[in-house]
């Protein structure tokens, strides 16, 4: 009797495939004599002639084309194709990510150098050489920038709450419009906007924290609004319907039902907003101005913040120029660090406000 067997498999699943580990050592290759050409180049100059920038360049475009070659022939050319766009792709997103790594390099190299107990415990009064520090930019970054979420917070979700629940017709479309145009304002226009008003109605001249938090809230309320609008859109209608079927007034149901179940986002779209506005430097040379005294009162004197101190410290050096550079780039370094901190807390609570889902 004749047995009949099945044909044999392939001895291995991955025939017609490159392996894993090729494309990673191709691109090694590619690099490794990419850097060696443009070392023989350089060899009659100096080590600072060598261009490493086009060495990378010149090594990631002959790893595509070998890629692309290499895949074609061992694999087909459908694949040879998906490997050359996924290393376009890749370059892409390395290209853009190298100016926030060299900005952050350059920061942090030139920052750390005053990063010391002096210099977030003192102020610049009577400093006019090295030492001083920014305790007073610091204080007033975090009042200016506090007096103003609490003005721009309530007026963005508000609106947002009347655009989403309430707002019909021409009104609601000429506040989307104007909400919109209030986003790409430039910022020194908000400085000049509210230093216009005091100055008409105060006196010329006058510089004060209160102002400057205005000049952020003017830019903040915007973003906050294009954010909490977005957010309140999201949530379910069925939501609102439940209620509204148990007799929960609208008004009961926005506050009981809406909000709290959008409560993660709009915290994090206010920590963004908050982000984008603590580093503003134009709006506040205008109206809360500058000072070496710290100043805790935002209705009464000048205050300094940390992107006008940057700002400052770098465009009058003095007489100690290095120390001057040496401060702003230290302020500068703080200014990330504080925003990174927001970032990092916006993600929190977003977490812990998170709708909790079944099963969990």
């Amino acid at each position: 009797m004749t047995t009949i067997t099945a044909p044999a498999r392939s001895a291995t699943l991955t025939t017609g495939r490159l392996a894993r580990w090729a494309p990673w050592a191709l691109l090694g290759a590619s690099l490794v004599c990419s850097f060696a050409v443009f070392a023989v180049m350089a060899v009659g100059g100096e080590l600072a002639d060598f261009n490493i920038a086009g060495a990378v360049i010149v090594g990631v475009l002959a790893y595509m084309v070998l890629i692309t070659v290499l895949s074609s022939i061992a694999e087909s050319r459908r694949k040879a194709v998906d490997r050359l766009m996924t290393a376009l792709v890749s370059t892409a997103f390395t290209i853009a990510l190298l100016p926030l790594i060299s900005l952050l390099w350059t920061v942090v190299s030139n920052g750390i150098l005053r990063f010391d107990a002096e210099f977030f415990s003192y102020s610049m009064r009577n400093v006019v050489g090295e030492g001083g520090g920014i305790v007073h930019a610091i204080w007033g970054t975090v009042l200016i920038t506090l007096m103003a979420t609490l003005i721009a917070v309530p007026v963005g979700l508000m609106t947002s709450i009347y655009l989403v629940e309430y707002g019909r017709g021409r009104i609601a479309k000429g506040i989307t419009f104007f909400v919109d145009v209030m986003t790409g304002i430039p910022s020194i226009v908000a400085g000049l906007f509210i230093y216009s008003v005091f100055a008409l109605f105060v006196r010329p001249g006058i510089s004060m924290g209160f102002m400057g938090a205005l000049a952020l809230a003017v830019l903040m309320v915007p973003v906050v609004v294009r954010g909490s609008e977005e957010l309140l859109r999201i949530v379910p209608n069925e939501l609102r319907e439940a209620a509204y079927a148990l007799g929960v007034p609208k008004w009961l149901t926005i506050l009981k039902v809406v909000l709290p179940t959008s409560i993660a986002g709009i915290t994090t779209s206010v920590m963004l907003a908050i982000a984008r506005v603590i580093g503003e430097t134009a709006p506040l040379l205008l109206t809360a101005g500058f000072t070496a005294s710290l100043n805790t009162n935002l209705f009464n004197g000048q205050m300094m913040t940390l992107p006008v101190f940057a700002y400052n410290s770098y465009m009058n050096q003095g007489t100690a120029a290095d120390a001057s550079v040496a401060r702003a780039w230290a302020a500068a370094l703080t200014l990330i660090l504080i925003v990174m901190l927001l970032n990092l807390f916006a993600r929190l609570i977003a977490k812990w406000f998170a709708p909790k889902t079944a099963g969990r």
